[in-house]
């Protein structure tokens, strides 16, 4: 079994492709010695989602929406450890 099939098994629902693997939980057990925060993907999804808004809603590149969003949770996470 691959990793990413170890992954997939333990997130079911989940792929790593495109926007959709940007929201794969972190897993602290996938990736030994790697200590970062998780975020839910709900909280990076509603901030995602009030960038989109605030850019007009345009079509196409909601990555760039999403991975603004998961930076910044992500870097207020680390600050707050």
């Amino acid at each position: 079994m691959t990793k990413h099939d170890e992954r997939a098994r333990r997130n079911p629902g989940t792929t790593s492709t495109g926007a959709a693997g940007a929201a794969m939980a972190f897993d602290p057990a996938a990736e030994p010695g790697i200590s970062e925060p998780v975020i839910e993907h709900d909280e990076i999804a509603l901030l995602a989602y009030s960038y989109w808004e605030a850019r007009g809603c345009p079509h196409g590149s909601p990555e760039e929406d999403w991975f603004r969003a998961e930076g910044e949770l992500r870097q207020k996470a680390t600050a707050a450890v």
